[in-house]
């Protein structure tokens, strides 16, 4: 009987000690459970948002560093993360628009109605549109390459995120407020390094023609082997084209995006014998611990390459 009671005292002691671990496990979780839970579309998003979330959000990025989110197909990770979320950030202007996937995955988790907390970080912004014959009404998305953009999603994450969580609303103006002062001097900063550049030399040739919203900010003209990269990419007129371009306005060098099949750009170059100076940054940002890997590095990356690359010859 004394053993019995013995194991018994044991078994009643050992299930107390569990009930207190789940206790303290699911109090530490809480502080965690405690964060919105945010959920972007790609990584540049991602960054700006956790930049004015700072320790108030839990944001989850779907397209992976690297990858293009012109085109994606979500994980089953990413539709719980979305079906979960407090608030669901996206870029628009016809960039999660290939084979409407995000407008497919919003339908199904259910973040589709009005009343949905779903924001587009580009609202406000000033949309440049497509040039390629049929394309003219379609948006170009790139608009983030001009900082004075970031700043607007910037302010459209610090506002959304008020709107859904206003019990941490000066915490968001604060955020906001030190994240928008560092792009406002990054803008400053890349207006007056390119100024030094004669602008007869201020061209800029890549892939894709990403660089809309960048070339009027910082008064380039710019090249590409074809415009928007959920379009035939590289086909022999596009290379053919971009060809002449270059031998008529004597370009010295080209450029290659990180997220892009560096073939074409080989071909043009083994074309025309102007050599890929560097990697630029456009669809994503660099991944963790490596060059760019955050908005503003990435924004600097790409202002110290063009600027090296067109000054190089």
């Amino acid at each position: 009987m004394l053993k019995k009671a013995l194991l018994l005292s044991s078994f009643i002691l050992i299930f107390i000690m569990g009930l207190v671990g789940c206790s303290t496990d699911e109090s530490e979780n809480g502080s965690e459970g405690d964060k919105l839970q945010v959920v972007t579309t790609y990584s540049i998003l991602y960054d700006i948002v956790k930049n004015v979330g700072g320790d108030q959000v839990e944001v989850h990025s779907m397209v992976p560093i690297g990858a293009n989110p012109h085109e994606f197909d979500p994980l089953p990770s990413d539709v719980e993360k979305t079906q979960d979320a407090d608030a669901v950030f996206y870029n628009g202007l016809n960039l999660e628009a290939g084979n409407s996937w995000f407008s497919k995955l919003l339908e199904t988790t259910g973040k589709s109605g009005e009343d949905a907390p779903v924001f587009r970080l580009s609202e406000g912004v000033e949309v440049k549109y497509l040039t390629t014959a049929g394309k003219e009404n379609e948006s170009d998305p790139h608009a983030w390459l001009d900082v004075r953009n970031g700043i607007i999603y910037a302010e459209n994450a610090r506002d959304a995120l008020k709107q859904v969580d206003p019990d941490h609303a000066e915490i968001y103006d604060a955020n906001a407020a030190t994240y928008i002062a560092q792009l406002e001097e990054l803008h400053q900063q890349a207006v007056d390094r390119f100024n030094e550049i004669p602008k007869e030399d201020r061209f800029l040739v890549t892939s894709e023609g990403a660089f809309k919203y960048f070339s009027a900010a910082y008064d380039f003209d710019a090249g590409y082997v074809w415009e928007i990269n959920a379009e035939n990419q590289g086909t022999p007129s596009q290379v053919s084209a971009i060809v002449d371009l270059i031998r008529e306005r004597e370009v010295p060098v080209l450029f290659l995006e990180t997220s892009i099949d560096p073939r074409s750009m080989e071909t043009v170059s083994n074309e025309t014998g102007v050599p890929i100076f560097g990697k630029v940054f456009t669809d994503s940002v660099g991944k963790p611990g490596e060059d760019g890997d955050t908005y503003i590095e990435m924004m600097e990356w790409n202002i110290d390459m063009i600027y090296n690359g067109v000054t190089s010859k």
